[in-house]
């Protein structure tokens, strides 16, 4: 049975909150009234932005005084005296932070009868737009709203991504904006525009604190096969989980014009992928209409010679009965560049959900994966069915829903112990994941009575021991527990 490709749609995005916007404010006039702390920090925040900040206070703090005597960039004006509603002429924003909701209105009011964007502190009524937490690697600058719901939990977000960014990427940042000119006057196209970008982005990201040079712009500069022949990258999606994607799988899906992806890949992971990129689902499912390899090659490598990004998107790692050795081949043969992101297989998902060592000391020496599918569909010919029996070895098995009983079998007959600890995991690693703790004698019979659809492993071993006792407890307190 074979299917064709198809396209899928990029879903809508969802429902916002509030719309993140960028106000560019140099040499703006902006309005802030009030002369509190709390106001004071508005008035920085416009000041860094390059905003000519008046303020109208007629008491100002001892920190907004201080913010006048040295703003951070441009220059903060104190009016002493309330505002007016002439103040607001020719503003681009404008702040306040009022005693009560009568004068966040009024303020409010009149700041929109001039047409400028208002901001009451802590009064989203009141409110045009939000300031949210901010992380700064200037001219990279991230913001993050919860739209008010709670911004404690803002900062803690804050904190999490300010974490995980370098300092240095403002250097970088600074580069690319010096940089842009000299890139469009080179009048590449599209592709090679991203083509620079993207590679941009790789060495920002692998020497995040060294200072850009023009050395790595001439570097940059020099053209790659990328540029004019496209490029296959095959990425491991992992068995499901989209927090176990690596960060290079996830540079690399928003990098890609085209991504092929697999029916195991969980619907999540395409989440991470660019908006624009072009999603078509050529899977390949055992017992099932599946595209066919040969089609598959060829539309990957007709997509690259057009100049494309592609991304040949599979689930766990392509280097683990993911045909990554055909699809390479053909990308060779084609003369397309073409590289490997691995991915977590789904042993290492499930073993890591079950908080199971599959190389548990004392009791497996090694772990060996096999495919309980070949071409044809059936179980292979060419198992070492010695090894599936050797007690100190875990065994995994890839796609073994429907060949699982004639394996057993043949385990058996080799001398595999029939009470040897097993365990099926349907979706590792998913929100729905399902897991069947049995002995290896009795998993087949017990797979067939949960009429599992999901891609399943199976794992057998002494590995496995403590959780299958675990479980079989489980059941046995919950039928007493029903009795």
């Amino acid at each position: 049975m074979t299917r064709t490709p198809a396209e899928i749609r990029s879903t809508r995005i969802g429902a916002l909150a509030r719309l993140p916007a960028f106000f560019a404010l140099e040499n703006k006039r902006a309005v802030v009234a009030g002369g509190s702390p709390t106001a004071t920090w508005k008035a920085e925040l416009l000041s860094a932005a390059g905003a000519r900040v008046e303020v109208f206070a007629v008491a100002p703090s001892e920190e907004m005084q201080a913010l006048a005597a040295a703003p951070p960039r441009g220059p903060v004006i104190l009016h002493d005296r309330t505002w007016a509603p002439g103040d607001f002429a020719g503003a681009a924003i404008a702040v306040a932070d009022c005693t009560d909701d009568n004068e966040a209105a009024a303020f409010a009011a009149a700041a929109r009868a001039a047409g400028v964007p208002v901001n009451v502190i802590d009064r989203p009524a009141f409110c045009d737009f939000s300031f949210g937490a901010i992380v700064n690697r200037s001219p990279l600058v991230i913001g993050i709203s919860t739209d008010g719901a709670s911004p404690v939990f803002g900062q803690a977000i804050r904190a999490k991504i300010e974490a995980l960014i370098p300092k240095g990427f403002a250097r970088w940042a600074d580069a690319a904006r010096a940089w842009r000119p000299r890139v469009q006057a080179l009048a590449l196209p599209f592709h090679g525009r991203r083509n620079f970008w993207e590679r941009f982005t790789e060495r920002a990201v692998a020497a995040p604190n060294a200072a850009p040079t023009d050395a790595d712009l001439d570097a940059l500069l020099e053209p790659t096969p990328a540029q004019t022949t496209g490029s296959v990258i095959l990425v491991g999606a992992g068995p499901g989980d989209p927090e176990l994607l690596t960060l290079r799988a996830v540079r690399a899906l928003q990098s890609a014009d085209v991504i092929l992806f697999d029916d195991l890949v969980a619907p999540d992971i395409l989440d991470f992928a660019r908006r624009e990129a072009k999603k078509m689902l050529v899977g390949k499912t055992g017992h099932a209409p599946s595209c066919k390899q040969d089609d598959i090659n060829a539309l990957m490598i007709a997509l690259a010679k057009a100049g494309r990004r592609v991304v040949r998107l599979k689930g766990g790692d392509p280097m683990i009965f993911g045909r990554a050795d055909e699809e390479i081949s053909a990308c060779r043969a084609a003369g397309i560049t073409v590289e490997v992101v691995p991915g977590i297989t789904t042993a290492q998902g499930a073993a890591s959900r079950l908080l199971v060592s599959l190389t548990h000391r004392g009791k497996a020496r090694r772990v060996q994966y096999l495919t309980g599918h070949g071409r044809d569909g059936k179980l292979p010919a060419d198992i070492d069915w010695a090894s599936v029996a050797d007690p100190a070895v875990t065994t995994v098995v890839y796609m073994p829903t429907k060949t699982l009983p004639e394996l057993v079998a043949n385990a058996v007959q080799a001398g595999l112990d029939p009470a040897t600890p097993a365990v099926a995991v349907e979706r590792a690693t998913r929100a729905d994941e399902r897991v069947i703790a049995a002995t290896i004698a009795d998993l087949p019979a017990r797979l067939a009575a949960e009429a599992l659809s999901g891609p399943v492993i199976v794992m057998i071993g002494r590995a496995l021991a403590d959780h299958v006792a675990a479980a079989a407890r489980g059941e046995s307190e919950s039928r007493q527990l029903r009795a």
